[in-house]
């Protein structure tokens, strides 16, 4: 009796472990890494055209990306300066990211923009600027305030300092008195 139980046992183990080697072994295919091959903390850049500085750049951190694109999760500050190198105009925001592939920059979260010249002020949630063209556009609500007048609308293609703008879809303006 001890022998069939034991013979059993055997032979339930045997076939146990013969399903157990016929199964299939699942290969998992590696993960790509697809975060920051680069970082950075507390940088300062500088865009130069003919030796002259176009744009400053500071961030409290900077990401860069295999494919060339940056991400600012902490925000970023730009100061845009003319040929003779007079500052022009401002810019911060939240959060920002530049699309290498398309030259084109997207600030989000508490966009705001100044031409120091004229005393004009534009904020946004979401603004993209574009280098090359020196152009700044958006889809989203913005707010223009002059001296004098404050402008509301919807959407935005402007000059990168200000100096000429088009709101797409103006929603009124007010007249402020000094």
């Amino acid at each position: 009796m001890k022998e069939f139980a034991f013979s059993r046992i055997c032979i339930l183990m045997m076939s146990w472990l013969v399903l157990a080697s016929c199964s299939k072994t699942e290969i998992k295919k590696p993960l790509e890494y697809e975060g920051p091959m680069r970082e950075a903390e507390n940088i300062e850049m500088f865009y130069t055209e003919n030796d002259r500085v176009k744009v400053k750049m500071q961030a409290a951190l900077l990401y860069e990306f295999q494919n060339g694109d940056q991400e600012f999760p902490k925000g970023i500050y730009l100061e845009f300066y003319d040929e003779n190198g007079k500052l022009e105009s401002k810019l911060s925001a939240n959060h920002a990211y530049f699309f290498k592939e398309q030259d084109q920059w997207r600030g989000q979260g508490n966009v705001q923009v100044d031409n120091v010249a004229t005393d004009e002020h534009l904020s946004t949630e979401e603004l993209f600027w574009k280098r090359s063209s020196k152009k700044i556009f958006t889809d989203k609500f913005v707010t223009i305030r002059q001296p004098g007048e404050v402008i509301y609308g919807d959407g935005l293609d402007a000059e990168q300092d200000l100096s000429d703008y088009e709101i797409i879809n103006p929603r009124g303006q007010t007249k402020i008195d000094d």
